[in-house]
């Protein structure tokens, strides 16, 4: 029987575990951490009762997975939670961009700009589906929606800043500015529109929920999956060399290209290594968890029924502290990402105490306590938040390495999303996945289509896998 080992219990590894198992495979997980997850994970971290997301919150590309759907989490006790918001975006004069899931309800609060918001991203909505068949994958692929992806390329290809003039009013551009900024770099860069029309389209399409019980509910499902199809999952193991994983004819690493290096450089081929070298990280985070008595007390009506507010003023203010950031300057104001998932699933509050997650955009690698710099973030657009803390929590870009091997140096979505690496991670190939060593494939975020808790990349690695061996019975379901 054809047997696989896979490196890194996050989502991305258990989605390869599982599909290699279901097509047949004897299939063992390792991690190195005494429980799975990666960026999926979730528990107490300030007080008890109080549940926090350890990374990973809100799943607006999650809920529309195609292979979460089919492998059915549902049936291995994954619940998915609403908002009543998706997404606000608060101003300084009290204002703010809204996200509904329903288009219709977002056009109208847009007044002037509804009709130029459903131009922009009301196809993209519609044809999501189709789209995702087309752009969650590699770029390097016969397209099979190519009139939809024809449609939508001319509006990604544009930087962010050059898209949000089309809108007239400062929330709508701020709205869009907030999701655009996901992408982690200058915002005057080509295709820096497209990851802001995604996420904005998703949430249209389906929503930006959360999972009862706290992220780590998906990895629980995916456990579960994994074991119904027969795989197991060991941890406590770090692998350092390839002596520490055992003999198997498929090996599948939920590692950074740097950590795939460390393992097999010597002998994978020398292209594929040089391009594994010159891979780039640069995306870094610095997270706080608060415990707060009481709700977020946001100026804004609408922010206190969002799941996710954004927090970085208006577009022209996200795009300055996006380049500062970039090109390694703290900003005095960063963009700050606030998560109130209690809003959806109260299980994961303890009584009136309930949890806020939230993480600052910082330069890589970065230092410094940038605690402060979130709270008056918040307390900008929520006066007084700073009063009801009862409890918080932060880590910095060495912490959240320390916490996950392959968030290096804070970069908690596997790569900068700048030049030519936007398109082709970990390295410009028809397989990106195949690391040029006989069996060996990498599966993490750090392939395509990217960041998220989507187990896509985990899935196409594997796919890719079977398509290599030998042999009819092994053909993907």
């Amino acid at each position: 029987m054809t047997n696989a080992v896979v490196v890194g219990a996050g989502p991305n590894g258990l989605a390869a575990a599982i599909h290699l198992a279901r097509s047949g495979i004897d299939v063992q997980v390792l991690e190195a951490r005494d429980t799975i997850g990666g960026g999926a994970r979730s528990g107490e971290l300030t007080v008890p009762g109080v549940i926090h997301d350890h990374c990973s919150a809100a799943h607006p590309m999650g809920v529309g997975s195609p292979f979460w759907k089919q492998i059915d989490l549902p049936r291995y006790g994954l619940t998915w939670k609403w908002p009543e918001i998706d997404c606000a975006h608060p101003l300084d004069d009290g204002s703010a961009g809204v996200l509904y899931q329903w288009i219709e309800k977002t056009v109208a609060a847009m007044g002037s700009d509804g009709r130029r918001w459903r131009l922009a991203v009301g196809d993209l909505a519609a044809g999501f589906d189709a789209l995702g068949q087309d752009l969650l994958r590699p770029v390097l692929h016969i397209p099979q929606h190519p009139i939809r992806l024809a449609a939508f390329g001319p509006r990604a290809l544009l930087p962010a800043t050059a898209l949000a003039r089309w809108f007239r009013t400062e929330q709508a551009r701020a709205l869009f500015g907030g999701a655009a900024a996901h992408i982690f770099t200058r915002l005057d860069r080509p295709l820096t529109a497209s990851l802001g029309l995604m996420f904005l389209a998703s949430g249209h399409r389906y929503g930006w929920p959360v999972a009862e019980g706290g992220s780590g509910s998906i990895t629980a499902a995916l456990a579960a999956a994994l074991k119904d199809h027969g795989g197991t999952i060991t941890t406590g193991v770090r692998v350092g060399g390839r002596a520490d994983i055992p003999d198997a004819d498929l090996v599948m690493l939920d590692l950074s290209p740097a950590a795939a290096l460390q393992i097999y450089g010597d002998v994978m081929p020398a292209r594929i290594r040089r391009s594994y070298r010159r891979y780039r990280e640069g995306s870094s985070a610095f997270k706080v968890d608060f415990a707060i008595d009481g709700d977020v007390p946001w100026t804004n009506p609408e922010c206190r029924r969002a799941g996710t507010v954004h927090l970085g003023g208006t577009f022209a203010e996200i795009a300055h502290t996006e380049r500062q950031r970039a090109l390694g300057r703290m900003p005095q104001r960063p963009f700050v990402l606030v998560g109130q998932q209690y809003l959806a699933d109260r299980s994961r509050s303890a009584g009136a105490i309930n949890p806020i997650w939230s993480y600052a955009h910082v330069p890589f690698g970065y230092t410094g306590d940038a605690t402060a710099a979130v709270i008056d973030q918040i307390e900008r657009f929520a006066p007084g938040f700073r009063d009801r803390i009862v409890a918080m929590v932060s880590k910095n870009t060495a912490e959240l390495a320390d916490y996950n091997a392959n968030y290096i140096g804070g970069d908690i979505i596997g790569g900068a999303n700048d030049r030519l690496q936007v398109l082709f991670r970990p390295r410009l190939a028809i397989d990106p996945y195949f690391t040029g060593v006989p069996g060996v494939y990498l599966c993490s975020q750090s392939t395509p289509p990217g960041a998220g808790v989507h187990g896509l990349c985990g899935y196409h690695a594997a796919a890719s896998a079977l398509r290599r061996l030998p042999g009819p019975a092994l053909a993907a379901p």
